[in-house]
């Protein structure tokens, strides 16, 4: 029996991609047998090696993703993913500083992991992750279930001023203008650099 090949995916960050990704390979004759955000390890016993490579990455450039070649550039992909989860369950409550789960997540030093994320990316960590939560905010904002205090609370914020200063940094306008504008113009996480 072959081992099942294992892929790293860049730019896989909404778990929406993962029906798709896994409906398609299957047709193709590629048996998924694991998938989930920026990782993806399939087997397919009447295939070769390569026609398995070569079927997941027709399937990957289809729907504008790639695969991760390089052990740094995998890294980062990883950081994002766990950085992207975070914001998934609200109220965001980090008890534990953004540093030390990556360094624990990953089993490498914080300081290692920021500069390859800086390097392969030209931002920081810390800015890639306000930015995300900006995304959030701004989704929040559409939502209109929230007051700008209620959003300011669920991310974690220290006071909605704190809120109200990174979300005029990142987008260039106030909540409230942003709010009354009606044109809400949001960043799918994969674009977000």
């Amino acid at each position: 029996m072959k081992e099942p090949k294992e892929f790293w995916i860049k730019n896989m960050v909404c778990s929406r991609c993962l029906k798709v990704i896994k409906q398609e390979l299957q047709e193709l004759g590629v048996t998924v047998l694991s998938l989930e955000l920026g990782r993806l390890l399939v087997e397919a016993p009447k295939k070769t090696s390569n026609e398995i490579v070569e079927a997941v990455t027709t399937v990957l450039h289809a729907n504008d993703f790639e695969i991760v070649q390089k052990e740094e550039e995998m890294l980062v992909e990883r950081m994002k993913v766990i950085l992207i989860e975070q914001l998934q369950e609200l109220p965001l409550h980090i008890k534990v500083k953004t540093s030390e789960l990556l360094a624990s997540r990953l089993h490498k030093d914080y300081k290692t992991l920021s500069k390859l994320f800086s390097a392969n990316e030209q931002t920081t960590l810390e800015k890639y992750f306000i930015k995300l939560k900006i995304e959030k905010v701004k989704e929040l904002i559409q939502l209109k279930q929230h007051s700008f205090s209620d959003i300011g609370y669920l991310l974690d914020y220290s006071s909605v001023n704190h809120l109200s200063r990174q979300f005029k940094e990142v987008v260039g306008m106030s909540m409230t203008d942003y709010k009354n504008t009606g044109n809400w113009k949001r960043n799918f996480y994969d674009e977000i650099i």
